[in-house]
C-alpha cells in the first residue's frame, strides 16, 4: 500500500514549489513523517531535508516535503507534471 496519495497542484502549492523547493502531497493520515520521507525518497530518486505534517478533515494529512540543496523540487514537479 502506498502512504503517498497525489500531489497538490493549488496556487499556493505550485508557488511553494519554485519559492521554498517544498512539494505538497496528501499522505495516508496513519503515515509517519519517516515512513514518508522513505517513500518518496525512494519514489522519486531525491534526498529529502525536512517533512512538516497537518492533520485534516476526514482522515486525511498533508504533507510539506522540503527536499535537500542540490535536488530542486520543479524537477519532481515537472515529473508530476505539476507545471
Amino acid at each position: 500500500m502506498s502512504v503517498l496519495r497525489y500531489p497538490l497542484a493549488t496556487e499556493k502549492a505550485v508557488a511553494i514549489i519554485t519559492k521554498s523547493n517544498v512539494i505538497t502531497y496528501m499522505v495516508d493520515f496513519r503515515a509517519s513523517k519517516q515512513v514518508i520521507r522513505d517513500e518518496f525518497e525512494k519514489t522519486f530518486n531525491v534526498k529529502v531535508k525536512g517533512i512538516r505534517t497537518t492533520n485534516m478533515p476526514a482522515n486525511t494529512k498533508k504533507a510539506f516535503i522540503k527536499l535537500a540543496a542540490p535536488y530542486k523540487a520543479s524537477d519532481v514537479a515537472v515529473k508530476l507534471k505539476l507545471v
